[in-house]
Formats: C-alpha cells, sequence, structure tokens
C-alpha cells in the first residue's frame, strides 16, 4: 500500500486539507494506489472520461485499471500526475513506459519530458526498441533521432537483438529504416558534391582575385609589363594560389605547343582569362591582358554562348560575393579604388629578368 501523504495535490497542500482518495488505480500485480478524482481528471482528459462513466453499482468504489506496466512505472506515472516531476532515475528505469502511458493518457507534459529524456539515452542496444515505441506512440522528433542513430551506426546496430526481432516481426519497419538510410546517403552525397562545387568556385574567384592583382600590382615574381617585379616584395595575403598562377603565366608565356593548342597548361591558362573577362566590369580599364578581346569576341557569339559556362560564371560571379562580404568593411570599399586608379591598359606580363 502506498502512502496517502505522497498524492496530496498542491491545492490540499495550499489550504491544509488532506482528502481522503476516491479511486485507485490497479496495477497488473494486484496493487492498489490511492488517487483523488479531480486531481486525475484535471491532468488527463482520457482519465476524466473514464472517470465520469456511470458505474454499475453506485456504493461501488471507482477503480482504474492500468494493465500492463509494471507496478513501479504506473507508480511513477501517477506521481507525475500530481508533481509534474520526473527524476532521472525513473527516466532511466521506467522511461520507455511512461512514454507509453503519457501517450495513452494524453498527458503533453510527460510525453514531451519523456521523448526527450529516452533521445539522451539511446544506444546502439536499444535503439530499434525505442523507434518502434516512438512510431507506435506518434514522437516524430524521438522516430527521427532514432533513425538517424541507426543510419550513422548501422553495422553495428544490425548485429543486436532488437534488429533481429525487427527482421523477423515488423517487415515494414525494416522497409522504412533501409529507405530512410538510402536517402540519408543520397543526400550525404548530395551535400559533399555541392561542398565539393562551392570549393571549387571560391578557389576560381580567388583566382581571379590574384589575376588582378599580379596584372594590377605584380607579385614576386610576375607583374605588369610597366612595373618591374623584384624579389624583395614580399608575398601576398593569398599567396598560395597567387604563387601557383605565376608559376603557369610563366609557362603560358614561353612555352611552345599553345600556338598548336596543344598544351593543357596553356588551356587552362585561356580558361582563366576567358572566365576574368566574362566577369570583369571595367572592361576599358583592365589590366588583365585579353580581356576586352574576349568580351569582344563573347558579344560576337553571344547566342550561341555554352550554358554551361554562363552558369560557371554566375557560380563563380557569387563565390566571390559571399567572400567579399566576409571582408571588412574598409577593406571591401578600398579594393575597387585600387583596380580603377590605372588608367592605361597593358596587353603582356612582366616576368623577373626577361619581357614577353
Amino acid at each position: 500500500m502506498y502512502e496517502q501523504m505522497n498524492l496530496v495535490s498542491d491545492a490540499d497542500q495550499m489550504t491544509g486539507e488532506i482528502r481522503s482518495p476516491d479511486v485507485y488505480i490497479v496495477t497488473s500485480g494486484g496493487v492498489r494506489i490511492p488517487a483523488h478524482a479531480s486531481v486525475l481528471a484535471s491532468v488527463s482528459p482520457v482519465l476524466e472520461n473514464i472517470l465520469d462513466r456511470p458505474r454499475k453499482y453506485r456504493r461501488s468504489e471507482k477503480i482504474i485499471p492500468i494493465l500492463g506496466v509494471r507496478c513501479d512505472a504506473v507508480s511513477a506515472f501517477v506521481r507525475f500526475l500530481y508533481s509534474s516531476r520526473c527524476t532521472d532515475e525513473e527516466m532511466e528505469a521506467y522511461g520507455i513506459h511512461l512514454l507509453a502511458l503519457s501517450h495513452v493518457y494524453l498527458v503533453p507534459q510527460l510525453k514531451q519530458r519523456c521523448t526527450k529524456g529516452l533521445a539522451d539515452r539511446l544506444t546502439n542496444d536499444n535503439v530499434v526498441d525505442v523507434l518502434q515505441l516512438a512510431r507506435l506512440c506518434d514522437a516524430p522528433d524521438l522516430y527521427i533521432k532514432c533513425m538517424r542513430l541507426i543510419s550513422n551506426h548501422f553495422k553495428t546496430v544490425e548485429k543486436t537483438e532488437g534488429w533481429k526481432f525487427l527482421q523477423d516481426h515488423d517487415p515494414h519497419l525494416e522497409l522504412e529504416i533501409l529507405q530512410f538510410i538510402e536517402e540519408s546517403e543520397s543526400r550525404k552525397k548530395l551535400i559533399r558534391r555541392r561542398r565539393e562545387e562551392r570549393s571549387l568556385y571560391l578557389q576560381l574567384s580567388e583566382a581571379m582575385e590574384c589575376l588582378e592583382h599580379i596584372c594590377t600590382e605584380g607579385c614576386t615574381s610576375v607583374g605588369p609589363y610597366d612595373m618591374e617585379p623584384t624579389a624583395k616584395k614580399g608575398p601576398c595575403g593569398k599567396f598560395s594560389t597567387c604563387h601557383g598562377l605565376q608559376m603557369l603565366i610563366k609557362h603560358f608565356a614561353t612555352c611552345k605547343k599553345r600556338v598548336n593548342g596543344g598544351c593543357s597548361r596553356c588551356k587552362r591558362m585561356w580558361q582563366l582569362l576567358r572566365l576574368h573577362s566574362s566577369i570583369c566590369e571595367h572592361t576599358d580599364l583592365c589590366r588583365v591582358p585579353l580581356c576586352r578581346q574576349f568580351k569582344l569576341k563573347a558579344q560576337g557569339e553571344k547566342k550561341g554562348e555554352d550554358s554551361r559556362w554562363k552558369l560557371l560564371v554566375r557560380k563563380v560571379v557569387s563565390a566571390n560575393a559571399m567572400s567579399s562580404l566576409s571582408l571588412p568593411k574598409r577593406k571591401r570599399e578600398e579594393e575597387p579604388k585600387q583596380t580603377l586608379d590605372h588608367r592605361h591598359g597593358i596587353r603582356s606580363f612582366r616576368l623577373e629578368g626577361s619581357n614577353y
């Protein structure tokens, strides 16, 4: 028998009165838990409907059977109806039972508490059982967390007893899980591909900035035709990209195969020059070689322009805009001025030690 003092409502505590229980909850083990009909009805609409049913005999005591659940779990459930509290120990021991009871008797506060508590306690061993319960109890947040854990640790989960039981008794849920895993893998591949594409566009955007930097200010070994490059000049902020581009420019200036189009590195340089021309907004003032020529050629071939090339240009422009937004405001304002200050065009590079 449970002590009546543990089931005193807040209203009774405020008035100082302790009412006698007028209803008993009976468990599968035959344990009778005393309770108050007014408290149960105020917390659970299902219990309220049960209490409002007419009794067969007017003098008979009110009894609510809660069967198929451990006696201690029912006791924890009743305590929550009175106190709106559930200890970590109770959640650890009876979390699954409490979630089922909260769903059956429509106690949303307890259901929310159980959903969070069970999600925090998910393991590879219990995730299949919790998933089945989340599906039956309409707990979507818990269901998704279970699915994600299974997807991320499927090789371990499929060795558990819970997964073997699921395969034998619930093939529909097994199919749901396998479809979720397949969709999850597809999403991961898509995200990975988009991340790689975004990285490529950012690299091309950075290459465009370095190309303008080399052609307007010069860097360590390559600079404008009318500016003598010097080895004493320190590396720029994007020297890794800038150095690679300088090496490509040096090769482009001296390669013997590029006239016949047989050099892949020279083709890459042509594509970078063409890409710069496609995004350049100051063609008349631009110091990058062939910028104006590519622009005029593109205008003549506008109707037949490759749609994939247009998409590439848009992506690089977008990446450049996002990159510039991440810069401090003062630097964003200074960069356009540096480009526009040069008012004479130039169509060649000067390499360190020689002219081309």
